[in-house]
């Protein structure tokens, strides 16, 4: 199915879709370092393009896309952020539906915090999609639970142009994992560390971390351990002299980015990429599912009627 990627980033969500077996054509983003770090790694274009002020969606259009996919900016719902849907970010989620309404995809899924659920933007954005003709399911995940070493859970709405709402729910909710994967699992001992420093939100929360639990969620900013840091009582070990934060590369593959992605650019916009993007395996286990649902109708159709008789 052909596929297009609305604010891109450095193309988490592009990575994990076209892994699990769609064809990207196109990708969009307005923040040049992400641009550049997106072509490095793929083959078709990405349009630096402001999608806050389109109007002409002929170059959408042209692209004929099967499924638009997109993680709009999520800063001013984020709870590390100010909270503030009303700073023209949580615009670009109402953005994003108008898009999605007049391109008219047979399928699109949107990506963003657990707490946009709690926002009037998003209450707006469902609306225009509702209008539009699409049946909506909304999940939570935890990235832990899809084959991610880390806690970062995120909210997805799927949309199927004709559907009653609901109708992904049972498909989205099977085939999680049954225990959290920790980084070691999926990175054994390769860092060369068991615990790290991860700098926290305030020092009411611990900073370091194992490799045997889950990580916290990668977030945009990465700081070394401050020659003052208090240990906190729940930090897993005493002597603190040798501990040390992820680097950029390793934070990369927590987000489950390749080892042989190319990276490039400043370090402070670089993490910041990174703690954004979507993690890769992540966006697969959601793109599979669809990928398992368009490919095999019948089957589906069988699992949608005993859902709903169920319920």
């Amino acid at each position: 199915m052909r596929t297009v990627d609305l604010f891109a980033g450095c193309g988490g969500f592009s990575l994990g879709f076209q892994k699990a077996g769609f064809e990207i054509v196109g990708a969009f983003d307005n923040w040049p370092i992400a641009i550049d770090n997106y072509k490095a790694n793929f083959f078709h274009p990405i349009f630096e393009v402001d999608l806050s002020t389109l109007t002409d969606y002929s170059i959408l259009l042209n692209l004929k896309p099967d499924i638009i996919i997109g993680g709009p900016p999520c800063q001013d719902f984020s709870s590390a952020g100010k909270r503030d849907e009303e700073n023209g970010r949580g615009n670009l989620t109402i953005n994003f539906a108008e898009i999605i309404a007049s391109v008219r995809p047979k399928w699109f899924v949107m990506e963003n915090v657990e707490r946009i659920k709690k926002t009037r933007i998003l209450v707006i954005a469902k609306q225009i999609l509702k209008n539009a003709g699409y049946g909506l399911t909304e999940v939570v995940l935890d990235s832990s639970y899809c084959n991610v070493p880390q806690s970062r859970k995120r909210y997805f709405l799927i949309g199927k142009i004709d559907a009653i709402d609901n109708f992904f729910i049972h498909h989205i909710s099977k085939d999680l994992s049954d225990k959290k994967m920790t980084v070691y699992d999926y990175l054994g001992d390769s860092l060369g560390i068991e615990y790290y420093y991860r700098h926290p939100r305030n020092y009411s929360r611990r900073g370091i971390f194992s490799i045997y639990e889950p990580s916290p969620t990668i977030r945009g900013v990465n700081r070394p351990i401050p020659s003052g840091y208090a240990k906190h009582d729940n930090d897993p070990i005493d002597d603190l002299d040798c501990i040390r934060p992820l680097t950029t590369i390793e934070r990369s593959y927590i987000q489950t980015f390749p080892k042989d992605f190319k990276w490039s650019g400043h370090k402070t916009s670089l993490e910041q990429l990174i703690g954004n993007a979507v993690p890769v395996n992540m966006a697969y286990f959601v793109a599979k599912k669809i990928y398992n649902y368009i490919k095999n109708p019948m089957q589906i159709e069988y699992y949608e009627q005993q859902y709903f008789n169920f319920k």
